[in-house]
């Protein structure tokens, strides 16, 4: 965990430039996005965790796949805490808020379980999400992600009205990728 963040509270273009920052970690590849996300206590300000695509290794016990950035955020949660990534909602601030540059998936290639499942697995823990851009369709057509959320009654803030946000978010999650003309 780290101190509270020099970013001013509710600053939310800010806290996605931040998620923005870990996703640029991320290795580039032709076969995944970039992406970057980070769990903040909105109450204090204080930034609980942060993640980006593959960060951890692929052998996760019960979870082989590549880790995407929210669930990085979660397992290392967990891994601070001995438990498990599915119980840390117990250990979550009240005021818990996700940022993610992109729409948290709702299917997976892999089979493994879905960034919209872990957050729903947490109950009320995470009650808003904020999103940089939707999840663009190169490997999965219309990701319902930012829907199936907004279902379940988790608020869902697009923030998609700062262009020069949105195109360095979209710069960002397509490294590695082959560019188009």
């Amino acid at each position: 965990m780290t101190p509270t963040s020099p970013i001013a509270p509710h600053d939310h273009k800010a806290y996605m430039r931040y998620a923005l920052e870990q996703a640029k970690l991320s290795p580039p590849s032709p076969s995944k996005f970039c992406v970057g996300a980070a769990l903040v206590d909105a109450d204090t300000n204080r930034v609980f965790s942060t993640g980006y695509s593959e960060e951890l290794p692929r052998d996760r016990p019960n979870d082989p796949g590549s880790t995407h950035a929210e669930h990085c955020c979660f397992i290392k949660v967990a891994d601070e805490n001995g438990i498990h990534d599915f119980d840390i909602a117990s250990v979550l601030p009240p005021n818990t808020v996700l940022y993610t540059t992109m729409e948290p998936c709702n299917e997976r290639l892999s089979g493994n379980r879905t960034c919209v499942e872990r957050i729903l697995g947490l109950g009320n823990a995470i009650k808003v999400v904020y999103v940089g851009i939707r999840e663009p369709n190169t490997f999965i057509q219309d990701n319902q992600g930012i829907k199936r959320l907004e279902a379940a009654g988790v608020r869902v803030v697009l923030l998609e009205d700062d262009e020069t946000l949105r195109q360095e978010i979209l710069a960002v999650t397509f490294a590695g990728h082959e560019t188009r003309g």
